[in-house]
């Protein structure tokens, strides 16, 4: 959905000087499209692996000083735009989940077709894996984390098994995971729901990287450093990250006036407006090419109101700040 997320950024990097904060990097395709689209806006790529950002670096080397790598979690951005000084912000991306650099990397262990060590981290410098998940948590919750996280049917079973399973040796690989989730799930459910690993690895990415959690913080620091007429886009993979970002842009869209009062006061009128209907869905071809994409649902809002000031300035004006606070 590259081409459809430029489109809807337009408006805000189009002007002279534009930044765009980019807070999932990873490979650096969606910063290319921004450098290459803009040629006047500068790009701050974060991300939490290390080796991404070596691999977006070397791929932006050409773009100069218009591309700033910062290694951060996204939930960090109003530090990363305070320590780097910009005077606004007009445009933000998440690209929500796993990178295809992280799947691909068949040693991270996120990929249940290949046996690997299960690591998952983003961030393999510090942290949790997913074996120390599967070696220490207990039946309840990992039934909370498979149920919540994977939406996983048969959470307490697969629980149950897991714990069985590490008395007798603990978890170290994929392949043996998976072999206990063809052995304990159903057959009838594996025929009608794909893998029988998805949901489960699914589960344990987000756990060992408190994903949701970051998540709940970033996108109010990010609606936070925005400038007003910047826009913010968000793709997500997850129906409780997508519903996360539905519910912090609504409210950004929806004025606080108090019931019974004749008239809407300034510091009570929505900051943001609803840019798309909903969450975009890829088209048939994007998901016939990149199967992955299938689940992907995107949503963007722009930023109407600084509410530090309660004043509906533009986003020229707000450069005179080193940022705004909702």
């Amino acid at each position: 959905m590259r081409d459809r997320i430029l489109e809807l950024l337009a408006p805000a990097l189009e002007r002279l000087g534009a930044v765009h904060v980019d807070g999932t990097l990873g490979m650096g395709g969606h910063a290319e499209g921004v450098l290459e689209r803009f040629p006047e806006c500068v790009v701050v790529g974060i991300d939490r692996d290390h080796e991404a950002l070596a691999l977006a670096g070397r791929r932006l080397a050409r773009f100069g000083d218009r591309f700033r790598p910062v290694h951060a979690v996204y939930d960090d951005i109003r530090r990363v735009v305070a320590d780097l000084e910009l005077p606004a912000v007009d445009g933000i991306l998440f690209d929500l989940g796993v990178s295809s650099l992280q799947l691909d990397e068949t040693d991270r262990g996120f990929a249940y077709r290949v046996d690997a060590p299960l690591d998952m981290r983003m961030d393999q410098s510090t942290g949790m894996t997913a074996a120390d998940v599967l070696n220490t948590y207990s039946v309840e919750d990992l039934t909370r984390i498979l149920r919540d996280y994977g939406e996983e049917r048969f959470a307490r079973k697969i629980a149950k098994a897991v714990v069985q399973d590490r008395a007798i040796e603990p978890y170290s690989s994929s392949g043996r995971l998976v072999e206990m989730l063809r052995r304990v799930i159903p057959a009838a459910s594996q025929r009608q729901s794909g893998h029988p690993a998805k949901r489960t690895f699914q589960a344990l990415r987000i756990e060992v990287n408190d994903e949701l959690e970051v998540w709940h913080r970033a996108i109010d620091e990010a609606i936070d450093v925005l400038a007003v007429g910047g826009r913010i886009a968000v793709l997500s993979y997850h129906s409780l990250e997508d519903r996360a970002t539905k519910q912090a842009f609504a409210a950004g869209a929806t004025s606080s006036t108090p019931a019974g009062l004749p008239v809407e006061l300034p510091e009570h009128a929505a900051y943001l407006k609803l840019v798309t209907r909903g969450g975009e869905a890829p088209g048939d071809e994007e998901v016939t090419t990149n199967p992955r994409a299938a689940s992907a649902r995107l949503r963007v809002a722009e930023r109407v109101r600084d509410t530090s000031t309660n004043t509906t300035t533009s986003s020229t004006d707000s450069r005179t700040r080193k940022g705004t606070t909702r």
